[in-house]
């Protein structure tokens, strides 16, 4: 990622911080918003760059993996958003390590995951994602 994405990127977070910040005084009670379940910001952005460190830095794909993170959290609570996409990213961890990962609890989240993150990625115009898939 070039000096000057990081840079846009951290003045778009801040300036979006303040007025979501308002936004989140405003309605402490509300525990989702209408389109689906409601994920940190710092979330949605670890997303979008890892998202686009998978796809290419180019403009477009922030809008793009936006999306893809916005359709999720309209499928999916964030807790069960952080276990699923936990199992997905360490599915192919090898050793003693890896054991708790490749039981079957942790493939059929693996599973769930990538199964949302494929039709996410297609309802949004990027390619396939890049992550192994699991074997049966």
């Amino acid at each position: 990622m070039t000096i000057r994405c990081r840079a846009l990127l951290a003045f778009t977070c801040l300036a979006l911080a303040g007025p979501l910040a308002r936004a989140a005084g405003d309605a402490p009670s509300s525990p989702a918003p209408a389109g689906g379940y409601n994920y940190p910001t710092q979330g949605r952005v670890e997303y979008v760059l890892t998202c686009m460190d998978d796809n290419g830095h180019d403009f477009a794909n922030v809008y793009k993996c936006s999306c893809v993170i916005d359709k999720m959290a309209a499928a999916l609570p964030y807790d069960e958003f952080v276990d699923q996409s936990t199992f997905s990213k360490y599915a192919t961890l090898g050793g003693e390590g890896g054991a708790e990962f490749r039981v079957d609890h942790a493939k059929s989240q693996t599973k769930k995951f990538r199964t949302l993150q494929t039709t996410a990625y297609q309802a949004c115009g990027l390619g396939p994602q890049k992550t192994p898939t699991i074997a049966k």
